[in-house]
């Protein structure tokens, strides 16, 4: 694991080796796969130092949503915030929703509380 890495990341890769390791998957590149999988969940999580360094530079994509730290929510998480906006804030946060990640189900919640 690279250095910066979480105690639950850290897990998180021994989990994945062990079970390579276990079920014969990836003989003899079980560290190499498991480090990619976690490598990758950090980045998409801004656990990174270069999506870290985007935050402090204010050139996060999500940055001007009136939902703090949209990107790395899931969506049962941002449909609980959803009823605390405002419908102007409602429709900000479709539209990057349908540029960015275009959730199928979460672009439905937000229809339904628009048109609530």
């Amino acid at each position: 694991m690279p250095r910066g890495a979480n105690a639950r990341r850290e897990r998180e890769y021994k989990e994945l080796e062990h079970k390579f390791e276990k079920t014969g998957r990836y003989r003899g590149r079980e560290k190499e796969v498991a480090a990619r999988i976690v490598n990758k969940q950090r980045a998409q999580y801004g656990e990174t130092r270069q999506e870290k360094q985007k935050d402090k530079e204010g050139k996060s994509p999500d940055r001007n949503l009136p939902i703090r730290k949209y990107q790395h929510l899931r969506i049962d998480q941002i449909t609980v915030r959803l009823g605390s906006l405002s419908r102007k804030q409602i429709q900000q946060v479709e539209s990057y929703e349908k540029k960015h990640k275009n959730r199928k189900t979460l672009v439905e919640e937000i229809d339904r509380c628009l048109a609530a």
